[in-house]
């Protein structure tokens, strides 16, 4: 039997999906006890325990200056900002790209617009953004959109572009306006690409809120992570990164499920 005809079953698969997780955990203990075997003042790789007592502390204890458990503040900023330039970018995305696919007028007009913008350097643009926007929320938003929506723009016009041309011809034979062929004929068909998009700009997303953060602003998850670096406090900035981490996880499991639950005919199990 040649490898690529092996299938695990579902407990293997279980097993070698957390094989990784559990390797690069034993190693991060096996260095950190080393570390402080030779240093216990060293902050470099806390101990599991003690990221773990860090975590519960950021949690539950309040902050002194504001009695606020700041850890929550901070996730409820970032996560307001990615979701609003997601949801931005996903919306305008969608339209354009659905123009982009369908109408030749509007595809000789934007698809090299776009093509060149997708070449800039998102991160290049963020004093730009700051002297435009100022230091508020706008800004950051802005970033993640300017960063995402070209991404999505080019991958749903090419989705438009590959939906099979007898679709588009019988619509038009049954007397479809341009209008119920977006609707009826490439709109079913782009939905599922936008939602991989959606994942695939989760990553970069991220990247630009965090460094966005980290530059102006006094609350958020990368805010908090850039405030504590000049201690070397590790075990809260391995906490946070923990903590994105899983946020993105339960994000990218939401967005595959939501496509698994409305479009199972087009899962391709990324």
């Amino acid at each position: 039997m040649r490898l690529i005809n092996i299938k695990p079953g579902r407990p293997l698969a279980v097993f070698l999906a957390l094989l990784p997780f559990a390797a690069v955990f034993i190693a991060y203990a096996i260095g950190s006890e080393i570390r402080l075997a030779a240093n216990p003042s060293d902050k470099l790789l806390p101990a599991p325990s003690t990221i773990g007592e860090t975590a519960w502390r950021l949690m539950t204890k309040p902050d002194r200056r504001s009695g606020r458990v700041l850890f929550w503040y901070d996730t409820w900023a970032s996560l307001k900002r990615l979701g609003l330039g997601i949801g931005i970018s996903a919306s305008i995305g969608l339209v354009v790209g659905l123009l982009i696919g369908l109408l030749p007028l509007v595809r000789s007009f934007l698809a090299q617009f776009v093509a060149v913008l997708s070449m800039i350097p998102p991160l290049a643009l963020l004093p730009i953004l700051f002297i435009i926007f100022g230091l508020g929320e706008l800004s950051k938003v802005v970033l993640i959109v300017v960063g995402t929506l070209p991404f999505i723009i080019r991958d749903l016009s090419q989705r438009v572009l590959e939906v099979p041309q007898e679709l588009l011809v019988k619509a038009q034979t049954l007397g479809a306006s341009t209008w119920v062929i977006a609707i009826r004929v490439a709109l079913p068909q782009v939905m599922p690409r936008l939602i991989q998009a959606v994942r695939l700009s989760l990553g970069p997303a991220w990247l630009f809120l965090i460094a966005a953060e980290a530059i102006a602003s006094d609350l958020g998850l990368g805010y908090r992570i850039f405030l504590v670096r000049r201690f070397l406090a590790m075990d809260v900035i391995l906490t946070y990164v923990i903590w994105i981490t899983i946020l993105a996880f339960l994000m990218d499991w939401l967005l595959r499920w939501t496509s698994r639950r409305f479009f199972p005919w087009a899962e391709d199990g990324l």
